[in-house]
């Protein structure tokens, strides 16, 4: 069977017995969560270990403007979290992040705290805020050295959600799959606006698999004007 250490040892990150058994009690965790509670359509342990474990961690390999999560205490917020991906699982790797949880929707945070509590995780708040408030508080904005987010939005939405977290220098990393062309170009003036600046795609193909994936990486400049971000459901309806 392919588990988390099946492909931790594709991408070159070493594991210790007691970190993989916490990958687990996460997964465990999460599938049987997922009997009461809408949070994953990936309930195979297999396929879990491939889309959610394989694909959170993919980031310290395919973009090398994230190996700082891998070898430094940096600051990480996830935006729209979800159950827990990317956060969880770059937490669960490298312990030494100082790592935000952040998700509009109470009971998802509440499981998470349930996982926190579960596997014994320092340095991990968890917070139950939409992204846009968020982003106005001024104990969270331009505190983060990195930001991440597999939330499905738009791109344009996403980084007026998400840049104003980081601290000047940081960068946002978004998680997308698909083609992602006419996104990027789309979002262009939106991520100039809110003082970022794109720095690369790096494209890939998910571990031991024919699953395209693309890292969107995003360097925050100078501070995000104070107007962003906008009004929750804004920046959605009405993309800039």
């Amino acid at each position: 069977m392919k588990d988390i250490s099946y492909y931790t040892d594709l991408l070159n990150i070493d594991l210790s017995e007691e970190q993989i058994k916490s990958f687990d009690t996460y997964m465990n965790m999460v599938i049987e969560k997922n009997k009461v509670m809408n949070l994953t359509a990936i309930t195979d342990p297999e396929e879990f270990a491939l889309k959610h474990f394989a694909d959170s961690l993919s980031l310290i390999s395919a973009a090398p403007e994230a190996a700082a999560i891998s070898a430094d205490a940096v600051s990480v917020i996830d935006v729209g979290t979800g159950a827990g991906f990317p956060g969880v699982p770059l937490k669960l790797a490298f312990p030494n992040i100082k790592l935000t949880l952040l998700d509009s929707l109470n009971k998802r945070i509440t499981f998470l705290n349930e996982v926190v509590d579960k596997l014994q995780l320092d340095n991990v708040t968890t917070l139950h805020a939409r992204a846009e408030e968020g982003g106005r508080n001024p104990k969270l904005r331009d505190k983060f050295d990195f930001a991440v987010s597999r939330a499905v939005a738009n791109l344009s939405a996403l980084t007026e959600y998400t840049l104003p977290y980081v601290k000047v220098g940081g960068l946002f990393i978004s998680y997308k799959s698909g083609d992602i062309e006419e996104e990027l170009k789309s979002s262009e003036r939106a991520i100039k606006l809110l003082g970022g600046k794109l720095e690369a795609v790096r494209t890939f193909q998910l571990a031991d698999s024919d699953i395209s994936r693309s890292f969107v990486i995003i360097r925050k400049e100078k501070p995000t004007p104070k107007a962003y971000p906008r009004k929750p459901g804004t920046a959605k309806r009405d993309p800039l």
